[in-house]
This record gives C-alpha cells, sequence and structure tokens, in this order.
C-alpha cells in the first residue's frame, strides 16, 4: 500500500462510505483534509457559518438516510456549530461532524481555541471520537458511520488534531458496517393481528427515522388495505400521503381536537418508527395511563424518548416493518369507519385552502393565498423546509406531503433552519422545486447561506413571512402578560433587495394583487433561470395562524 497522510484516508473513506458532499467552513485546525478533499471528486460545499453548513448536512440525513458529513474548525467552529448537533440527536439524524483539534501535544494548557471534545458533545452525540492514532483514521470513519446510522440515528462526532491527521500511514480503507433493519416474526404478525381482531378504536403513529419512501408506501398500503386511521407526529407528516383515505392527521402543536381524539382514545394504537413524547402527547399528559395498549415498532431497543406504556415492542425498522405488513390482510375485525372518518374529514376540511381567507390590514398580503398560488404551480415531486414559529403553520396545513421524504423541519424547534436546509435539498437534486417557508426573525439567523446557494447552484424559492416580530413568543407573551409586549418586536430590512444582493431574484409582496405575478416570477427564476428566489412577504400581523 502506498503511504497517505492521515487526512487523505479520511477522505478515501467517505468515498468508500458514497459521500458526494460536505459541508464545511474551513480552519488551519483540520487542513489537510481540506488538501485531500482537492480532486477527490467530494464536492465541498463552504458555508458562511457554521450553524448553516450542520443544518445543511442534517437535512441531508433526513433526505437520505445517510449521515450528513460537516467539517468545521476547533473553539468557535465548533461552538457554532453545536446547534446542529443538537438537532441531529433530538430530531433522530445521522450526522457525522469532523472537528479540527490543537496538537496533541498542546493538550491540557489551554492552548488557543482549545476545548474538551468529550465534555462539550458528550451528552448530545451517539459517539465522541478524537483519532489519537493515525492508523486507525479509516477504522475510525467506518465507526462513526455505524453509529451514526444504526439503531436510533443521531450524531457523531469525531476530532481531529492538526498534528495527527499529517502522519503518513499505509492502512487500508474499511468498508463500511452494515446496519441491520431488525425483523417482525411469524409469532408478531400473528399476535398483532389478534390484537386487532378485537380492537374497536384502533390507530396507527407514524414518525421518527429509518424511513424510506418505499417504506412509506408499504405501511400506507397496509393501514389503507385494512381501514385503520393513521395519525401521524409532529412534522412526520410525510410519512403518509395528505391526501390518504386513511390520513387522520397530525398531533402535537396545531393539531385539530379529532386528530387528538384518535390519540386519546384508540383502544389499540400501533406505533411505527416513533414514539411517544412530549410533544403528541400534550406534555406528557395524554396516552400516560399504564393499561393503554401500545404496540410499538421501533429499532431502538432502549426506547429513548418514550414515555407511557409498552405493550410490545417489535424490534424493527419502519424498512422491515413495511415489508413484513405490505400485503398483510388483517381479516375479520369490528368495523371502524365510524371512529375513522371523523378525524380523516376533519383532515381534508383544514388541509383545504378556504373560500374566504378574510380581510386583511391595509400595506399587507394574506399568506394564505400566497400559499395557494405556490400550491398551484409547484411539481408533484416538491420538497418544503421550515424552522419554528407560528409561519410554520402554513407549510403544516397546506402543503400536500404526497410522498416521503417531503417535509423538512426541526422538532426540536430550533430556528434558522429553513434557508440551509433548502440549499441543501436543492444541491442534492438541483432539477427538484424546493421552496421555504421563513418567518422574519428566522430567515435573518442563516440568510447569508444564500451565498452559498448562489456559489454552488442551489436555486430554491424562499417565502419570507414578515410580520415584524417573534410571532410565537409574542402569542405566549399575549397568554400569559396581556398587554406587556417585551423583546418580541422587529424593525426588518426590504428582504426582496436581499435576495437580489446575493444574486438571486427578489420581491416584495404588500399586497394581494401582485400574488400572481410575483410568485409566477418567482418560481421562473428558480425553475428556468437556475437562481435562488427571495420573496417579502409583509403580513397582517393580527393573523398569526392560517385561519385566525
Amino acid at each position: 500500500m502506498t503511504k497517505q497522510s492521515a487526512g487523505h484516508l479520511i477522505v478515501e473513506s467517505l468515498k468508500r462510505h458514497g459521500v458526494e458532499r460536505v459541508f464545511s467552513v474551513p480552519g488551519e485546525s483540520y487542513l489537510d483534509v481540506l488538501d485531500g478533499l482537492y480532486n477527490s471528486g467530494i464536492e465541498n460545499v463552504v458555508c458562511r457559518q457554521e450553524g448553516g453548513a450542520l443544518y445543511m448536512a442534517e437535512a441531508v440525513g433526513k433526505a437520505t438516510g445517510e449521515p450528513g458529513v460537516a467539517m468545521v474548525t476547533r473553539g468557535p467552529g465548533a461552538s457554532n456549530a453545536f446547534v446542529g448537533v443538537h438537532l441531529a440527536w433530538q430530531d433522530s439524524t445521522p450526522l457525522v461532524l469532523f472537528v479540527g483539534l490543537i496538537p496533541f501535544e498542546h493538550r491540557m494548557k489551554e492552548a488557543f481555541q482549545e476545548f474538551d471534545p468529550y465534555a462539550w458533545f458528550g451528552t448530545q452525540t451517539k459517539r465522541v471520537f478524537v483519532l489519537d492514532e493515525a492508523e486507525r483514521a479509516s477504522e475510525v470513519v467506518a465507526e462513526a458511520f455505524f453509529a451514526a446510522t444504526s439503531g436510533r440515528p443521531g450524531p457523531v462526532v469525531v476530532g481531529l488534531p492538526e498534528d495527527v491527521i499529517t502522519e503518513m500511514v499505509d492502512r487500508p480503507v474499511v468498508p463500511r458496517i452494515p446496519v441491520t433493519e431488525g425483523s417482525v416474526s411469524n409469532e408478531e404478525i400473528n399476535d398483532l393481528k389478534a390484537a386487532f381482531a378485537k380492537a374497536e378504536r384502533p390507530a396507527m403513529l407514524l414518525g421518527g427515522p429509518r424511513w424510506t419512501a418505499e417504506a412509506s408506501k408499504q405501511v400506507t398500503a397496509f393501514a389503507e388495505k385494512n381501514g385503520i386511521p393513521v395519525i401521524t407526529d409532529w412534522r412526520a407528516a410525510d410519512r403518509i400521503p395528505g391526501n390518504s383515505s386513511v390520513n387522520a392527521g397530525e398531533v402535537g402543536y396545531g393539531r385539530t381536537e379529532e386528530s387528538l381524539a384518535v390519540l386519546k382514545d384508540a383502544d389499540l394504537l400501533l406505533l411505527v418508527g416513533g414514539t411517544l413524547s412530549d410533544v403528541p402527547t400534550e406534555s406528557f399528559t395524554v396516552r400516560q395511563n399504564p393499561d393503554d395498549v401500545n404496540w410499538i415498532v421501533n429499532i431502538d431497543a432502549s426506547l429513548r424518548q418514550h414515555s407511557g406504556a409498552v405493550t410490545r415492542q417489535i424490534l424493527a425498522s419502519p424498512v422491515a416493518f413495511g415489508q413484513a405488513v405490505a400485503d398483510l390482510d388483517l381479516g375479520e375485525h369490528p368495523d371502524w369507519t365510524s371512529w375513522r372518518e371523523p378525524a380523516v374529514e376533519a383532515h381534508r376540511k383544514v388541509s383545504q385552502i378556504p373560500d374566504n381567507t378574510g380581510t386583511n390590514a391595509e400595506g399587507t398580503a394574506d399568506m394564505t393565498l400566497v400559499m395557494e398560488e405556490v400550491l398551484k404551480h409547484m411539481p408533484e415531486d416538491t420538497q418544503i423546509t421550515f424552522g419554528s414559529g407560528n409561519h410554520t403553520a402554513w407549510g403544516h396545513r397546506y402543503f400536500p406531503n404526497s410522498f416521503y421524504p417531503s417535509q423538512f423541519s426541526v422538532r426540536n424547534g430550533t430556528m434558522g433552519y429553513s434557508v440551509p436546509a433548502a440549499v441543501a435539498l436543492s444541491l442534492e437534486d438541483k432539477d427538484r422545486f424546493v421552496f421555504s417557508i421563513a418567518g422574519d426573525g428566522e430567515f435573518l439567523m442563516n440568510s447569508q447561506e444564500l451565498a452559498t446557494a448562489k456559489q454552488f447552484g442551489a436555486h430554491p424559492l424562499i417565502l419570507v413571512m414578515d410580520n415584524s416580530q417573534f410571532g410565537t413568543i409574542r402569542s405566549h407573551q399575549e397568554a400569559h402578560y396581556p398587554g406587556r409586549i417585551s423583546g418580541t418586536q422587529l424593525a426588518n430590512p426590504d428582504f426582496g433587495v436581499l435576495g437580489e444582493g446575493y444574486g438571486g431574484y427578489g420581491a416584495r409582496l404588500d399586497n394581494n394583487d401582485d400574488i400572481e405575478r410575483v410568485i409566477s416570477e418567482a418560481m421562473k427564476a428558480t425553475q428556468e433561470d437556475r437562481i435562488p428566489a427571495v420573496v417579502h412577504v409583509v403580513v397582517d400581523r393580527s393573523k398569526v395562524m392560517p385561519g385566525m
């Protein structure tokens, strides 16, 4: 074997694991890895801030099921990256973060930008590695990818001391370690059929990681064939098509009362992929009875994050479960029509654009009408991104989620995700239409990644909903401290001009008459001119949610 540096061996190992793109902010602490990326065939997407780089990598992890890869430097770079690590941890997203470190011999002297990777990241990652032996470079990459994808996926951090990665080694590239999907036994299938046979109010709750497009189709087919109402976890609405005959809506923030009733009143709940965490259970107040019948299909043997009874666990991923039940006929069972239809009908109704959106204040545009115009023209394979805030309700309510994966958001409630996630998805498939709904506060947290979009050829459409406030917190203030608004009001720039400044299309919408023209121009810019587009939608600040 020809000798090469440990840093170059890391890059060769990434290629062996099928990595096509990494997201980075450069630093002198990992120069040898950057040199290894030169002419490697792996695209190095240079981002403008580490938080944006991590959000991009996390979106790739959600989209592909393979670890998104990010690279940052020590100290300040690592601290900026932490927000994306926390997101990947709570959202169960496979991610591998490489962090350059100080030289080995400088440790424990408070050297320039020194920090302890184990102390910083140990509670929010599946594993933390520090490459102290150059010979283990490829082995550590393989172990990091395995840890990130196996069981319940999550983030892994690999520390790279700048002197260790320049050492010359003659070790081979270690192949990827296979990850099991688990399995569903015949006994488990028979027992599940028996449980459904006596259930009068069964339901399925879909969510969590380890889904594929095929698994979504197979689990949907099982539910539709047998008439089982399906609810989805918060920000997991794309696990089943929005127009499915058994889709009973999403639980969590913004849910309908009918969807919540399905979760609350089911005498048999089959969870696939996810768990009962605080959000679907209304802060651990719903479905917490020890006598509740909960069958849980989850590849995580520890059921981390689950609260409530566990009647039976099937140790399998949605992939393995989908393969086992796609053609399964449950046979004779009670008629579930009257139990299923109220929630299904409520979901259909709330997902439709209303005929009358009411009036809005002068100098503003109606966000519901803007969404309606986008939906008219978008292709079937469109993907949507949004971060956190009341503005996301327009995506939750009206985006059709006709396939998996189509909805990209954050279960940990982080802001600033919408733009970098849209950039990453546009880079993953440059022929796909990607659009994002960003709040005015959230947009400015990572709007600089539009420069990354222009540089690397991403072309998403970004709708910036401007109500000149942190709307979610304002709503909480009105509820708990009425009339005492503090720390939530914003003075904003012209976001359309900002979009033009980054080399894209930009426009300002402050009336309903211009909606059709502006959205048409924006979609042409993204689809034909292949440039990012920013539409600044000035909205009535009293309309904090659709229908309000």
